[in-house]
């Protein structure tokens, strides 16, 4: 009688019948280890026939003379784009004088710069730039455009386009501009004659603006603009129309405002700083909210009538000129609420009635608050000479002087 195998030799055994299965698999796949006989030959391709050949397989079309030549008509270009379709360079654009670099004559294109630059020279015209009718649904990305006589990327004719990756310096004209309905992405304009510009609706995020000679962003009506900054540029930081709203967004060094809107305009959880004209500044029905204004050389936040500027932090504007506020209403109807305005000119300046301000702290102003007849104002209670003592351990009496929970304080 045969005795069963022990359960130790079994597991061997399926053991080695798996270890020889994979091994069967992996010879398979891995297919004969020995190269053929001879030398290995060349393929006879150049590299850029290898990368052409990944791209035509990917549908796209190289940018070159052979697939998108220029021409001399009334807008010369060195590259003419005519057809939709998906289109990348393979290398550096250099600019020739009176000529575009690359001209998009049709809706629906996509032109990836792929990294490499455009380059001009003085008297080229722009370096991207659309023509023909009002072409649509056009995308510029990833590459720099630089040195051109006019604009670096220039879509204004055109609307629903997308520029995303795009570095546009030492142009002529705006470096990037969009026309309405634009999203404008991760990208820097510097050294232009204007940084970034858009038409109506578009949306603007995560851009920067700086050192431009005519002002960092500029936009139409009912633009959104969110994580940007604006700094060091000859002319405002930021200047939008109506119905725009800006978020999160810093102004520092320009030489005009750093934000300055149209009506119906909300700015929120922004800083402006150290520029030369008013901070924020804003017309009719607009909010500004939760900001910080520092050292404008005019006033911190400026609004007309009918807008509520709430919960901001305004400090050092003016310079001891004596004529600049934290917050400076001119108008009517406006609710001043929560801010804290110190160390400038004048604290709150409001100079017609028919205003509500509460809840309110001026401290180390010139001129801590005036106020023009007929407004509704939360008392407001001075303590600019009573504290409390030092407190140490867990209770102390109060020291506001007042339980009004819509008073004003100085300090």
């Amino acid at each position: 009688m045969n005795k069963p195998p022990s359960r130790r030799a079994s597991r061997f055994g399926g053991v080695a019948v798996l270890l020889a299965i994979i091994c069967a698999a992996t010879l398979a796949l891995a297919g004969p280890l020995s190269p053929p006989a001879g030398p290995v030959a060349p393929t006879g391709k150049t590299t850029q026939e290898v990368f052409d050949k990944v791209a035509a397989s990917e549908a796209r079309t190289a940018v070159n003379a052979t697939n998108t030549p220029g021409d001399n008509d009334a807008s010369p270009s060195l590259f003419k784009i005519t057809q939709p379709g998906s289109y990348y360079l393979t290398g550096n654009v250099a600019g020739v004088v009176g000529k575009y670099g690359i001209e998009i004559a049709s809706s629906g294109v996509t032109l990836d710069l792929n990294g490499f630059e455009l380059l001009g020279v003085p008297g080229t015209l722009d370096g991207v730039i659309v023509t023909s009718g009002v072409p649509r649904n056009i995308a510029v990305s990833n590459g720099s455009v630089r040195n051109w006589g006019g604009a670096g990327v220039n879509l204004d004719i055109a609307n629903t386009c997308r520029i995303d990756g795009v570095l546009a310096s030492g142009n002529g004209g705006t470096g990037i501009d969009g026309g309405p309905y634009s999203v404008i992405s991760n990208a820097t304009a510097r050294n232009n004659l204007v940084g970034i510009s858009a038409g109506d609706s578009s949306v603007i995020t995560g851009c920067t603006a700086n050192s431009n000679t005519s002002g960092g962003f500029g936009t139409g009506f009912g633009c959104t603009i969110a994580n940007c900054t604006a700094s060091f540029n000859a002319g405002p930081g930021f200047d939008v129309l109506s119905g725009c709203t800006i978020v999160n967004c810093t102004a520092a060094n320009n030489t005009d405002f750093g934000f300055n809107t149209g009506s119906s305009a909300t700015v929120t959880s922004c800083t402006a700083y150290n520029n030369s004209g008013i901070g924020i500044a804003v017309t009719t029905a607009s909010t500004v909210s939760d900001c910080t204004v520092s050292s404008s050389s005019r006033d911190g936040i400026r609004c007309a009538s009918r807008c509520l500027i709430r919960n901001n932090t305004c400090n050092g504007q003016g310079g001891g000129s004596g004529l600049s506020a934290g917050i400076h209403a001119t108008g009517s109807g406006n609710r001043i609420e929560g801010n804290n305005c110190s160390n400038s000119d004048r604290g709150i300046d409001v100079d017609s009635d028919g205003n509500f301000i509460v809840r309110n702290t001026c401290s180390g102003n010139t001129l801590n608050w005036t106020i023009a007849a007929g407004n509704v104002v939360g008392t407001i209670v001075d303590r600019t000479s009573t504290g409390n003592a030092a407190i140490i351990g867990n209770s102390a009496p109060g020291s506001l002087g007042s339980t009004d929970a819509n008073a004003n304080f100085t300090h």
